[in-house]
C-alpha cells in the first residue's frame, strides 16, 4: 500500500476501490459492463457492481442496463486538482508560443505512477492516432516527456517504475529492456534532452526538455512533437530544441 506512510487503520480499502473503479474508464473504453470493469481492475465483480451503482447514484455515471458511462460531472475531480494547481494555467500561453514557433505541438506534463500526465497543450496538428489533451496518460518508458521525468529520478527510482511498467514494443523500434532504457536515461540526463524516434507510434518523433524549479529540481516536461515525414532528427535538435530550452527557462522565471 503506497509508500508505507499511511497506517493500516487509516486507509479506506472500499474508497480506494471506487477510485480504481472510476481509472477503469478511458478514451478506448468509454462504455464498460461490470464484467469489463472487473476484467481490468481485478476486483470482484461486486464490488464493482457497488461502486459503478454508487457512481451513478452520484450522477458521475450513466447506466442503461447494461453499459456504464461516465458522466461530465465526473469532471469535477480534476478540475478541483487544475483549480488548486495554477502550473497549467502558467504553462498554457508559453505552450502557444512555442507551437506556433514550431509549427507543432508543444505539451507539459508529470509523473503519475508508470504514465505521464499531460497538464497542459497546444496542438497544431494531430501528430497521433489518438486525440492527447490535459488529462491524457501515456507511457513513461517510451515518450520523451516520459524519459525527461523517469531520468530524473535517478537510475534506482526509474528501475523502480520500469519494473512496475508493463514494458511491450510499440513499434520495432520501442526500447524495452530495462537495462537499455536505463542506459538511455544517463543519456538524457547528461544531453539534458530527451528524443523519441517512433517508439511510441510509427510516424511520431518528438523532443523533450526538463521544466525545473528555483531548487533545479524537476517538475514536470515539455516536448514537441512531430510527424517524422515534416521533422528529422537533425531539425529537432538543431531548431525546435533552442525554442524548448527558452521556453522551459521562461517559464521557470515565472514560477519566481
Amino acid at each position: 500500500m503506497g509508500d508505507g506512510a499511511v497506517k493500516e487503520t487509516d486507509f479506506v480499502n472500499g474508497f480506494a476501490k471506487g477510485l480504481r473503479v472510476i481509472e477503469a474508464f478511458g478514451e478506448g473504453d468509454r462504455r464498460l459492463s461490470i464484467a469489463d470493469v472487473a476484467k481490468k481492475t481485478g476486483l470482484d465483480r461486486a464490488t464493482v457492481r457497488r461502486s459503478l451503482l454508487t457512481l451513478a447514484e452520484l450522477q458521475y455515471a450513466d447506466y442503461d442496463g447494461k453499459f456504464f458511462t461516465l458522466t461530465p460531472r465526473i469532471l469535477r475531480l480534476g478540475h478541483a486538482y487544475l483549480s488548486a494547481t495554477p502550473l497549467p494555467a502558467l504553462l498554457q500561453p508559453h505552450l502557444d508560443l512555442l507551437a506556433e514557433k514550431t509549427g507543432q505541438s508543444s505539451s507539459a506534463s508529470v509523473l503519475d505512477g508508470t504514465q505521464v500526465l499531460y497538464i497542459a497543450r497546444a496542438s497544431q496538428r494531430r501528430v497521433m492516432s489518438i486525440n492527447l489533451n490535459p488529462g491524457s496518460r501515456l507511457p513513461a518508458y517510451c515518450s520523451s516527456m516520459g524519459r525527461i521525468l523517469l531520468a530524473a529520478l535517478g537510475d534506482d527510482g526509474a528501475r523502480d517504475v520500469l519494473a512496475r511498467t508493463d514494458l511491450h514494443a510499440n513499434t520495432d523500434r520501442t526500447l524495452t529492456d530495462i537495462d537499455a532504457i536505463i542506459a538511455e536515461l544517463g543519456r538524457v540526463r547528461q544531453l539534458g534532452y530527451a528524443i523519441i524516434d517512433q517508439e511510441l507510434e510509427l510516424g511520431l518523433r518528438s523532443i523533450a526538455v526538463p521544466l525545473k524549479n528555483r531548487r533545479g529540481e524537476t517538475i514536470a516536461a515539455l516536448n514537441v512533437g512531430a510527424p517524422a515525414a515534416h521533422m528529422s532528427l537533425t531539425q529537432l535538435v538543431e531548431h525546435v530544441l533552442p525554442l524548448l530550452r527558452q521556453a522551459a527557462e521562461n517559464i521557470s522565471l515565472s514560477l519566481g
